[in-house]
């Protein structure tokens, strides 16, 4: 009686182990490399600029005084009317600046007490998020003090 020859289907122990170990090496270092995180941190950025503005103009409509936000190349902060700040949003430390419109600007929410909003510029006011090939800009609405993105 003849045996049939054994056959080893599979992998050994060794190969696994490279497989792994290859695939860890890639994940670690070629990996970020590959993704651009900036992307991300602009949006979270722009997205943060939006939530905190409209939070500033509630505040202002709800405590009866005037809040000045200052946009400047390196992030926006809010004061009260007094100097007194609130609140501030640095850009991103890996992408600073962050924001393209050079110089300082400012919207002041509540101005004068009349629950209207007034920029700088008297004009609507165009913010832009950018770095590198990302570029976001945002729309500050003279009167209503509303943000919104633009396409």
């Amino acid at each position: 009686m003849t045996r049939a020859p054994r056959v080893d289907a599979g992998f050994t122990l060794i190969e696994l182990i490279l497989v792994i170990v290859i695939t860890a090496a890639l994940a670690v270092f070629a990996l970020p490399k590959a993704v651009d995180t900036t992307l991300w941190r602009l949006r979270t950025f722009g997205d943060d600029l939006q939530a905190r503005h409209q939070a500033m103009l509630r505040l202002a409509l709800q405590q009866r005084r005037p809040i000045v936000a200052t946009i400047s190349g390196s992030g926006v902060s809010w004061a009260y009317g007094s100097g007194a700040a609130i609140n501030s949003l640095p850009c991103p430390a890996t992408e600073s600046p962050c924001i393209a419109e050079g110089g300082s600007r400012t919207v002041t929410f509540n101005n004068a007490n009349s629950g209207a909003t007034a920029t700088s510029s008297g004009a609507a006011m165009t913010v832009t998020v950018a770095y590198g090939s990302y570029s976001q800009a945002y729309r500050i609405e003279t009167d209503t003090g509303l943000i919104y993105p633009t396409p």
